[in-house]
């Protein structure tokens, strides 16, 4: 008979050996990290104390999700204006709401007639996706009755600047929109326009305005080189004509319906909304994603019930609840702290493959808002949104250290006098060494 006393005995001192080993370099590993942590930290303390940052308003906080570590925080839990850092939240909310594809609208179907309420999918026509879906499904019918009592919003966000009534940036929120809202004009052999028949109202000038104020009477500048997209007036006229250049003699528009209008036609991917939201940061496409948003839980479509839903429920553990009045981030009433921008970006990257979650975002010297900045040597390294508006310059995201960590952060500048390319170079060289360092 086998005496297996000592093969017990040297089997029970490999296994502490083992558990010995093994929490050694779970101890190494934490110490190493903290270590790191602390010099980074004490670098990015002396960095944040310069005379740069004497006459502006800065907040950065710098996160490792995989350790739960905080690496840097300065001001993170102060208020700053978002800027476009707001449509983090808005990309959020859309994928909490939409489907995989958008809905482009709700309807019922009477004999040979087709009831339509508007969802505000900003796809249909849009100059960029140009999706005509909707509309070659819409032919299929003798007629085409447009509810139009399903939006509850004003055209403009609140705190929006006035001035800007005639900027590609600007164009008005609606429930159907076409053509992105805007008409597109440009000069090659002659002056262009889409839509088409947009171009008797479009004249040469040689003055920077581009429209009338309150008015589609559109100008394009003689000495203009590039197209331009100019918003236009959604007044009843306008809408009607758009609508009968479309589809002539086909659309009636009504105030409300008692039909059902309980089927939905679906147009595009919703990810090509997110990606071309947050790469080139389109208002218009943050502003309707909401209002789509909307119309997945109610046939009114209004995004402030669905931005108090979202904070109340999916976001209901921030921290710092922000203050959040549109979707795009052109409001100057918007209030964010690093903090809670840091804890959604968590958020996603928890809910969202990393593969498909860093597609939405700008790439740093690759793509979007961010081609131009942030260029790494071996490849791209930092995957953010930018914010600015006068004085205001923000870049939330992640970034991809040369150890192979994931980062997350949110960096905020606000009050500053000098230019904003000044402000980016000083936050361009924190993140390098933060790539380099951690």
């Amino acid at each position: 008979m086998k005496n297996t006393s000592n093969f017990k005995s040297f089997e029970s001192v490999k296994n502490f050996n083992s558990v010995v080993r093994f929490s050694f370099l779970i101890l190494f590993s934490f110490l190493l990290v903290n270590c790191k942590s602390a010099k980074v930290s004490k670098h990015l303390e002396k960095s944040m104390t310069s005379n740069f940052f004497d006459h502006q308003f800065t907040g950065l906080l710098v996160y490792n999700p995989r350790t739960k570590d905080t690496v840097f925080n300065h001001n993170a839990e102060r208020y700053f204006t978002p800027a476009s850092n707001t449509k983090i939240f808005t990309l959020y909310t859309g994928l909490q709401y939409l489907p995989e594809k958008v809905p482009a609208f709700k309807y019922a179907v009477h004999h040979d007639t087709l009831i339509v309420k508007g969802t505000g999918d900003p796809s249909f026509l849009h100059p960029y996706f140009k999706d005509s879906t909707a509309l070659e499904f819409m032919k299929n019918y003798k007629a085409i009755k447009l509810v139009t009592d399903n939006y509850a919003n004003e055209k403009f966000g609140p705190g929006w600047a006035w001035e800007d009534y005639d900027m590609y940036y600007s164009p008005e929120r609606s429930a159907f929109p076409l053509y992105g809202n805007v008409v597109t004009i440009s000069n090659t052999d002659d002056l262009n326009t889409y839509p088409k028949f947009l171009r008797s109202q479009t004249t040469y000038t040689l003055m920077d305005k581009r429209r009338d104020f309150n008015a589609n009477n559109f100008y394009y500048k003689l000495d203009r080189k590039t197209s331009t997209e100019v918003p236009f007036v959604l007044d009843t006229t306008m809408v009607k004509a758009l609508w009968n250049d479309l589809l002539p003699d086909k659309v009636e528009f009504i105030p409300y319906t008692t039909a059902k209008t309980d089927q939905i036609f679906y147009s595009i991917p919703s990810d090509s909304l997110y990606k071309r939201m947050m790469h080139v940061s389109d208002n218009f496409l943050a502003e309707q994603i909401l209002i789509l948003a909307s119309s997945t839980v109610s046939d009114s479509l209004d995004a402030d019930p669905i931005r108090k839903s979202i904070l109340e429920n999916q976001l209901k553990d921030l921290k710092q609840k922000p203050k959040w009045r549109d979707g795009s981030g052109l409001s100057n009433y918007n209030l964010f702290t690093p903090l809670s921008l840091v804890q959604v970006l968590e958020k996603l990257y928890a809910e969202i493959p990393r593969e498909r979650l860093f597609n939405f975002f700008p790439v740093g010297g690759v793509s979007g808002t961010l081609k131009n900045w942030y260029a790494g040597m071996d490849g791209p390294y930092v995957f953010a949104k930018t914010g600015t508006l006068s004085s205001t310059h923000t870049l939330s995201g992640y970034l991809v250290t040369n150890s192979g960590d994931v980062l997350i952060f949110s960096y905020m500048n606000n009050n500053y006098l000098t230019t904003t390319d000044k402000v980016r170079e000083q936050m361009q060289a924190v993140l390098e060494f933060i790539r380099d360092k951690y």
